[in-house]
Parts: structure tokens; C-alpha cells; sequence
């Protein structure tokens, strides 16, 4: 289809499911009575994603206790006490650190993406973290008898097996969360750090053949959590030419949010390549206000003077609750705009003519 259109992934989840993995991290409920309740609104959030006409949707991360955190969810050689991550509302994020080797993956993205499967009548994308943002779980002192080269190892493994088996289950589209992108320009302004997180991520996207590449993405954004960022203020320009270095043939990327859409489409016009198709976010996931057909219609067509039409599609700046507990966005406000989204789509293809 020309200039498709996508979710990124995550949907904000019903009370319910905060207080039931709340009360599961306690010790109070059940890991079955926690998963009755996260299929429940899997199939409510299905429902909903269909009734927008959404062509592609996702399993709105509804069981995921965070985009980031899901593979080692549970695991006995992880502890809290890693990396903090500031964001511009005032709160923190910090993420968990491993304790001793080996790395491995409690949960696989493929059992989401298998029970959305099961109940949608649309194709199904799925989310999964980057070998980047898994590697901040590595200690800055490192761990006897586990050096950060055997880490490294068999964290691509694991990405690797992550990926490749949403493929294999037939999953339209696997999503890489790079959300770290700008946060590593703001930690380190050499962009030594940013560098080593792209090598990174290709280790994992050169063990795919060219043809799976084209159904494998890389998402950008500067963080989304309780309608806040951690680097928004990092310039694009800084993260950009490097983003497009990563062997990926489709990136989804923040952009209804920026201050100077031109210039970043300049950029974006000047350092992608022809073959990686680039899905802009038309919707802006930390306002409030639900953006209008007409609003998604005239960014895209704005987007079309810089590149052409066929190597262009829309989604969402981020997911709506990228992490577990978020309450700061509604639900119906989150499905307002993915509907608008999805009518301003089809409004660009009919004023290019790519009907």
C-alpha cells in the first residue's frame, strides 16, 4: 500500500492492569490472575485498534511491565540500582542492573505478538528493545568471571533470537525501540557513546538477510513518559546522520513535535537512503490536544517535497505509555488520535494521487 501507516506500540493500559502488576510486584496476585487481567484488555485494546481502521496494529504492549524491561522481567540475576534517567517533568526512570552472567531473556517478544495474533483480524507488528538500551543493564565496574565482550555477546544473541522469532511468527513489521538515540548525544557530545550504540545494534541487523531487513525498523524518539521527554533538547541534526547508518529498512521517527519540521526534513532528505522507507510521526503523543485529519494531511504533504511519496509513510511520535504505570494520557484520547491519524493518511494519498 502507498504511505502506509502504523502505530509504534504501546496503548495506555485500563486501571486494572497498573493496580494488578503493581499488586503482582508485591507478592498479591497471581502471575495467571495477572495475565486474565492483561487479556482482557488485550482483547479490549484489539477491538479498539480495529474499530480506528487501522491496517496494522499492535497488542498496545498492554502485558509488557515497560517497553524496555520485559525481557528480564523476573530474572534472579537482576536487581534495581542501574542507570537513572532524568526526564524534563522532574521524575526519573532507573533501569535495573545485572548482578552476574550469563545474559538471558525471561520472555520473548513473541508470546505478545502470538495472543494479539490470535485474536486480531489485521496484521500484527510487534515491538521489541534494542541491544542498546539492554546494554545500559551492564555495570560501569563490570562483573568478575563475566567481561562486558561476553555480555555484549550474548545480548546480540538474544536480540537477535527476539527479532527473528516475531519474523518467523509472521509478524508484519518488528519495531527496534532506539529510543536512547538522543539521550546518548546528551550523555556523551562526542557521540563516541551514540556511535557505539549503532555498531551495536548492527551486529544484531547484519545477521538478518537484506530481504528481512526490509520488515525490520528502527523507532527514534527523545523518550515518552507521563507526557514528557529526556532529550528533547538535544538538536536532531546530532542524531540523525548516524541513525541512518543502522542496516534497517524502515525507521519510525518522532518528528510532529519538532520546533523546525523543514529543517529536520532537510536532514532527513540528505542522510537517508534509498531503500529505508521513513514513517514520520504525525501525531504528538505528550499533547493533549487530538491533532485533526487536515493537521496529519498537511504534514505529510509537506514531508513530500523533500522526499518522494513512495518511500514515505505516518505513525506516532512514541507510544502512548511506554511504561507500565503511565496514567497520563486516556485511553480514548490515545484511539482519537491513531483514528485521526489514519483519516489524515488517507487524505494525503488522495491529494498525492497514490490511490
Amino acid at each position: 500500500m502507498p504511505l502506509p501507516t502504523e502505530p509504534i506500540g504501546s496503548i495506555p493500559r485500563p486501571e486494572e492492569v497498573i493496580e494488578g502488576l503493581e499488586a503482582y510486584r508485591q507478592g498479591d496476585l497471581s502471575r495467571q490472575a495477572l495475565a486474565q487481567i492483561a487479556d482482557r484488555a488485550l482483547r479490549a485494546t484489539i477491538g479498539a485498534f480495529e474499530d480506528t481502521g487501522s491496517p496494522v496494529i499492535t497488542d498496545g504492549e498492554q502485558a509488557k511491565p515497560s517497553f524496555l524491561t520485559y525481557p528480564v522481567e523476573g530474572a534472579d540475576n537482576i536487581e534495581p540500582g542501574g542507570v537513572e534517567i532524568p526526564f524534563e517533568a522532574g521524575h526519573t526512570r532507573t533501569l535495573p542492573r545485572l548482578t552476574e552472567g550469563p545474559f538471558r531473556y525471561e520472555t520473548y517478544a513473541v508470546e505478545y505478538l502470538e495472543r494479539a495474533q490470535s485474536y486480531a483480524s489485521v496484521p500484527v507488528k510487534q515491538s521489541v528493545i534494542s541491544a542498546s538500551a539492554l546494554s545500559f543493564l551492564y555495570p560501569d565496574d563490570g562483573l568478575d568471571g563475566y567481561p562486558r565482550e561476553a555480555f555484549l555477546e550474548d545480548l546480540v544473541d538474544e536480540v537477535e533470537t527476539d527479532i527473528r522469532r516475531c519474523l518467523d511468527a509472521g509478524a508484519h513489521a518488528v519495531q527496534m525501540d532506539f529510543t536512547e538515540g538522543r539521550l546518548a548525544v546528551k550523555l556523551d557530545p562526542s557521540k563516541g557513546l551514540l556511535r557505539e550504540c549503532v555498531a551495536l545494534n548492527n551486529r544484531v541487523l547484519d545477521r538478518f538477510s537484506d530481504e528481512a531487513r526490509q520488515r525490520i525498523g528502527v523507532h527514534t524518539c527523545p523518550g515518552g513518559d507521563k507526557d514528557s521527554t529526556h532529550s528533547a533538547d538535544v538538536d536532531y541534526a546530532e542524531l540523525l546522520p548516524l541513525l541512518f547508518e543502522m542496516n534497517a529498512g524502515r525507521f519510525y521517527m518522532q518528528f510532529a513535535s519538532e520546533e523546525d519540521p523543514e529543517r529536520v526534513l532537510d536532514i532527513v532528505q540528505q542522510c537517508s537512503h534509498d531503500d529505508q522507507t521513513i514513517f514520520l510521526g504525525v501525531i504528538d503523543v505528550n499533547d493533549p490536544r487530538v491533532e485533526s485529519a487536515e493537521d496529519v494531511r498537511d504534514t505529510v504533504l509537506r514531508a513530500a517535497k523533500h522526499l518522494p511519496p513512495e518511500r514515505l509513510g505516518t505513525t506516532d511520535d512514541c507510544g502512548f505509555s511506554p511504561f507500565g504505570d503511565d496514567r497520563s494520557t486516556a485511553r480514548r484520547t490515545a484511539f482519537e488520535k491513531i483514528e485521526a491519524r489514519i483519516k489524515g493518511t488517507r487524505r494525503a494519498r488522495d491529494a498525492l494521487g497514490l490511490e
